[in-house]
């Protein structure tokens, strides 16, 4: 890695990041959750706000606490006195200052946040939206329904499911792998539950072995149609994937990737031919800036990108990416953006489209809202030249 740039406060007509806000905030579900490994009830998102002339950009990222403490004591030196026009230069000096902590994972997650902000910054001080910004692709991004959870009954499943389609949903996802020999009669209620022109996926986040993988990818695809099979084994197993994905039947994809870090991963994904879609998610992998990276490297790959999650976040990123294919609609992430901003997409016809006349992600957060949910004190720290 070279080293990092000696100067990295140009002089430029944009004004400087002079302050830097963090919150921690903890919202509980709306009823347990599970998949094929973890059960959880609340889900924990790190918000920061960073300050230049009179705008303020906001990212965030979903990740434990420690993060927060991770983005005051080592990535702020790097933020506050800075040029928010020059964002790689600062993507580029984070990745550097975190290298003997080790960059997957807490530390990817807390540089995600900071260039999530810096972009909604940069975007807001040219009145822009910022898939404007980067350039728009498309006018709107198709999504799926997401949740499905295995903690759920399949009266539960069923509702949430012709929830989205009521509101023109074309795919939907559930939950598999916490009880193999149960999943095939829940696939099965949730394609009743939909009906047979919407498409249907499944996520296994990495529960089955390879070959019950094999064995129920080919149940899943027979008996209720279902076109997307996500981490069938874990991700880390790349030569595995590639095996189960060309053996599972014609016309369902495998899907992986949402674990991803740093480029090098997911390059390392599509050289392995692990994935007919690939997986990315900007709250973990570096930000907008690394999501970027990843796309391009779908293009060079000729695979489709899916944008995992956070689709306030996300919506702007599919309209200027011309890789993704869809977005995540996660239940517990449109709930919580929808509590904690004002500005978070709604859902019409299967779709979400950015609103030009908000710059930046179009989102402001909810004082109230983060009172209500904060885990720890804020923290504020400001320029000292």
């Amino acid at each position: 890695m070279r080293s990092a740039p000696q100067d990295t406060r140009r002089e430029s007509d944009f004004p400087i990041v002079d302050r830097l806000r963090i919150w921690v905030c903890t919202v509980p579900t709306d009823a347990p959750e599970s998949d094929g490994t973890l059960q959880w009830d609340s889900t924990t998102v790190i918000l920061l706000a960073l300050r230049a002339g009179n705008r303020e950009g906001i990212g965030y990222t979903y990740t434990h606490a420690a993060a927060a403490s991770l983005i005051q004591d080592k990535l702020a030196a790097y933020l506050l006195g800075s040029n928010p026009d020059c964002i790689p230069e600062s993507w580029y000096n984070m990745r550097i200052a975190v290298r003997n902590l080790g960059q997957p994972g807490l530390a990817a997650s807390a540089i995600s946040a900071v260039d999530n902000a810096l972009w909604d910054l940069k975007a807001k001080l040219l009145d822009l939206s910022v898939s404007q910004l980067w350039g728009s692709f498309r006018a709107s991004a198709s999504i799926y329904g997401s949740g499905g959870f295995t903690s759920y009954s399949h009266a539960q499943l069923s509702e949430q499911l012709n929830g989205w389609v009521s509101q023109g949903a074309r795919a939907v996802k559930i939950k598999v792998g916490r009880s193999p020999e149960h999943d095939p009669s829940r696939v099965a209620a949730a394609r009743q539950a939909i009906g047979d022109t919407v498409r249907l996926f499944v996520d296994a986040n990495g529960a089955y072995e390879s070959k019950q993988a094999l064995e129920l990818g080919a149940v899943f695809a027979e008996k209720s149609n279902v076109s997307w099979f996500e981490e069938p084994v874990t991700s880390d197993a790349l030569e595995t994937l590639r095996f189960i994905r060309g053996r599972l039947p014609l016309g369902m994809e495998l899907s992986a990737g949402e674990y991803g870090y740093t480029p090098a991963y997911f390059r390392k994904m599509l050289e392995n031919g692990a994935v007919d879609v690939l997986q990315a998610d900007a709250t973990r992998c570096l930000g907008c800036t690394g999501f970027f990276h990843v796309a391009s490297l779908c293009e060079a790959f000729h695979v489709p990108l899916s944008a995992h999650t956070a689709p306030a976040l996300h919506l702007h990123l599919a309209c200027a990416a011309p890789a993704v294919r869809n977005i995540e609609w996660f239940h517990d992430h449109v709930r919580i953006e929808q509590m904690l901003f004002d500005g978070a997409p709604r859902l019409v016809d299967g779709a979400v489209k950015p609103d030009s006349s908000r710059p930046g992600f179009g989102l402001d957060l909810k004082p109230d809202m983060l009172r209500r949910f904060q885990s720890r004190e804020s923290v504020t720290v400001e320029y000292s030249a």
